[in-house]
């Protein structure tokens, strides 16, 4: 007995491994090129964006841990919102989650697509787009024996960029490097902080935000801790280190740039690390941003392929959808993200200028939407705690925040407009499928068919494994 419980924790992880793992799984192109158009819409005082984010994040974080500890469902934030509000809550947050993933995906491919021009600015955008895009579908459709431990090397170079750059910044700026060229342009006056005004900072909440996504996946993962009442101390110190690595490297960048420079186009730590001494810096900075990039883009799609296929198999899609070539090769899924994956690339052919904005502020957007799921719910399944109903309030606020900012800004608001689109799809479909189960429940032969189906496919669905950026999960946890 002794050893069969040590074998049963060695798979488990201390409060601190779960703590580096968000730190390298939520760090990925939504930092490295997103805050360039945080700072570009927001001015310095995106900075204090970024920290309100860090709060409303570990709002969100905590929820979810708390439930999963007091409720360990395989269904995550889809089962807690059913449970919460019904059947309708459980499949529209499967699906606002499923189309948030494929955005993030869009963004990243994206977000790679505009790292390559700085190598080859005369190549247009849509075919770098297609490229990764068609090169990470061959790597998940002839499957991930080998990539796991790729991910973790992978991960250990990302963080390694993000403190190379704080060390040559630093090193620039205190004259180390450069002779000193490098003057600080700290801006102390209200005039410069707030460069961009009130607004501004409003609009450049939802950037600050997305830079946070995947916070979700830590929830998720919070029933491999040994104590899993450990899980809102792990996502206080994860959230409290990213906001640390944010706010001091952008704070680094804002110094050495100029306001005018920063671009959509370009990521500003790339940008801060341009030097007459050190030409070679920005292009190895920008080939692992690439790379990082990349892994975290085909971890994103392992992800949404098996969502799909979960979702199918337990009756909230098309069943074509769970079906495999020869029982290993998961065409029907893959072919309808794809598809998805296509229109990122079309919209790089027909907007190569703002794609990167609108479908990167659409993305965040369905994220929030379903953070603001996660918060609901939990207001009805746990216990009231000490401070947890103005803790929650506080956090719809701070996302209520972000998503009414995006209105002020003429460049966040097409993606406003696709968000609602989709959440409203989502809604047309959920009420269909309502409807129709509703019409069933009346045939106890069906009903039965239905439960036995349902019970087959979730047994079907305990096996097998996939990855959320960089971090491996059970396939039967969605």
């Amino acid at each position: 007995m002794g050893e069969q419980s040590v074998s049963k924790d060695s798979g488990k992880l201390k409060w601190w491994q779960l703590s580096l793992l968000g730190v390298a799984g939520t760090i990925g192109t939504g930092y490295f090129l997103g805050s360039g158009l945080a700072i570009m819409i927001g001015g310095p005082a995106v900075l204090i964006a970024y920290l309100l984010a860090a709060a409303g994040t570990y709002v969100v974080f905590d929820a979810l841990a708390r439930m999963t500890a007091d409720h360990p469902e395989q269904g995550s934030f889809r089962s807690y919102a059913q449970k919460a509000f019904g059947g309708w809550a459980g499949f529209g947050s499967g699906y606002v989650y499923w189309c948030s993933e494929l955005l993030i995906m869009g963004s990243q491919l994206t977000a790679l697509s505009i790292f390559s021009r700085f190598w080859f600015p005369s190549v247009p955008m849509w075919i770098f787009a297609a490229g990764f895009g068609v090169l990470s579908l061959i790597i998940v459709f002839f499957g991930n024996k080998g990539f796991d431990k790729v991910e973790n090397v992978l991960a250990v170079i990302k963080m390694a960029a993000i403190l190379m750059f704080l060390i040559i910044a630093a090193s620039l700026l205190a004259g180390w490097i450069d002779g000193g060229r490098f003057k600080p342009n700290v801006p102390l006056a209200a005039e410069e902080f707030f460069s961009k005004g009130g607004l501004g900072l409003w609009s450049s909440f939802i950037f600050a935000f997305y830079a946070y996504g995947g916070i979700e996946v830590l929830g998720i993962m919070s029933y491999r801790l040994r104590k899993p009442e450990e899980a809102p101390k792990a996502g206080k110190i994860m959230l409290l280190t990213l906001a640390a690595v944010y706010a001091l490297s952008i704070a680094l960048a804002v110094t050495m740039v100029p306001q005018s420079r920063f671009n959509p186009k370009e990521s500003p730590f790339v940008l801060a690390l341009g030097s007459d001494h050190l030409a070679f810096v920005p292009h190895v900075f920008n080939g692992v941003l690439i790379v990082a990039g990349f892994s975290t883009m085909t971890a994103s799609l392992y992800a949404v392929t098996s969502m799909m296929i979960t979702l199918a198999q337990e009756g909230d899609a098309p069943g074509i959808f769970s079906r495999k070539l020869k029982d290993k090769y998961p065409l029907p899924a893959l072919g309808l993200i794809a598809a998805g994956l296509g229109a990122t690339v079309v919209m790089s052919l027909l907007m190569p200028g703002k794609v990167y904005e609108y479908i990167t502020t659409a993305a965040g957007l369905m994220l929030l939407y379903n953070w603001s799921f996660i918060l609901l719910s939990s207001a009805r399944l746990l216990k009231p705690a000490k401070l947890s109903g103005v803790k929650r309030w506080c956090g719809l606020i701070l996302i209520i925040a972000a998503v009414t900012g995006t209105v002020f800004h003429h460049e966040s608001r097409p993606g406003l407009f696709i968000s609602l689109l989709l959440a409203a799809l989502i809604a047309g479909c959920d009420a269909i499928v309502q409807h129709v189960r509703g019409g069933r429940r009346g045939k106890p032969g069906e009903a039965d068919a239905a439960k036995t189906s349902v019970k087959v496919a979730q047994a079907g669905n305990s096996g097998g494994s996939f990855r959320i950026k960089g971090i491996r999960l059970r396939k039967s946890r969605f």
